[in-house]
């Protein structure tokens, strides 16, 4: 039987909803844009007079989407070229969801979705729909086909491997932003010793380009390392401008509910720049350049009209 009019309301009602489980699962808003539109055609195949809670039907079938999804990208990102990052969201995106409490601005961060490729899909999944979205254990359980007592060690195992990814303290917003001033500052010098003090001893710096763009194989790890690449990150030079195309403007921005550094280069994003940034200094810096990822952040940042004058140009 065809959607009434009713129904297609019904689902596109719980669309944001659904977008924003979807991308802190997969990490990537094209993969949860085909999660909800997949959802939506078993909706249409479905017979929904006889569907009695449609959020947590619609729920669960997204879920176990993104799980198949999240077990085929396992294997997927096992020949990916390079580092593998999560597509970074600009502050006002609808996809980002809820940001009211501590553990839903958390759960989007780009922080933590990285850290989230470490779990398992069970342990994803659980660990969004409890932090992110407040499901209780047992309707969790029932999303998931497991046992109440199952999903509630499956959080706890999440949460900790979570939290031993992040010991540190993070700092507040004015202050994250006044650090990352001081760290392009500090880029731009051609000095690394500014750098290495911005930076915490164990920093880490990681470029996802996705074999379109280049960068390197593996993480930059440790204060010096870091610095001694970001200073030649950001020294002018005739192979980089020509690689872009020209010089790209220096904007300080929001991503992930955190400032971050994007390079804007004739209206389109070709890179942004995520930092953790904690009290003890700049403790990682993901750098996400694949074209791919960053295009949805490049119809938003247009969308969003004017951005004040650069900071700098670079290159």
């Amino acid at each position: 039987m065809p959607l009434t009019v009713n129904d297609v309301e019904r689902f596109e009602a719980s669309r944001p909803r659904m977008e924003a489980i979807a991308y802190r699962l997969l990490g990537s808003a094209s993969e949860a844009e085909d999660a909800v539109q997949d959802t939506f055609l078993r909706w249409q195949a479905a017979d929904v007079d006889r569907i009695e809670v449609p959020e947590a039907w619609l729920t669960k079938v997204l879920t176990n989407l993104c799980l198949n999804q999240l077990t085929s990208a396992r294997a997927r990102r096992e020949t990916y070229v390079g580092q593998w990052l999560p597509e970074p969201l600009l502050a006002g995106d609808s996809m980002l969801g809820p940001a009211d409490t501590a553990e839903q601005r958390e759960s989007v961060s780009y922080a933590v979705l990285a850290l989230m490729e470490r779990l398992s899909p069970n342990e994803r999944a659980v660990y969004v729909l409890r932090e992110a979205f407040g499901y209780r254990h047992r309707e969790i359980a029932e999303i998931l086909d497991i046992t109440e007592a199952a999903c509630q060690q499956i959080h706890h195992r999440a949460t900790k491997h979570v939290a031993e990814g992040r010991t540190r303290t993070e700092v507040d917003e004015a202050t994250a932003r006044r650090i990352v001033e001081e760290f392009l500052a500090a880029a731009t010098s051609g000095r690394t010793e500014p750098l290495v003090r911005l930076l915490t001893e164990d920093a880490i710096s990681i470029g996802d380009g996705g074999g379109k763009v280049p960068a390197r194989a593996k993480a930059f790890e440790g204060a010096l390392a870091v610095a001694t690449f970001m200073r030649g990150l950001f020294k002018p030079g005739k192979a980089k401008r020509a690689l872009v195309g020209g010089s790209p403007e220096i904007h300080i921005t929001t991503a992930n509910g955190a400032p971050a550094v994007v390079a804007v280069f004739e209206g389109r994003i070709i890179g942004v720049m995520c930092m953790e940034i904690t009290a003890e200094g700049i403790a990682a810096i993901r750098n996400q350049a694949n074209p791919d990822k960053l295009e949805r952040a490049t119809q938003h940042w247009a969308a969003a009209g004017d951005h004040g004058d650069p900071l700098f140009t670079a290159f």
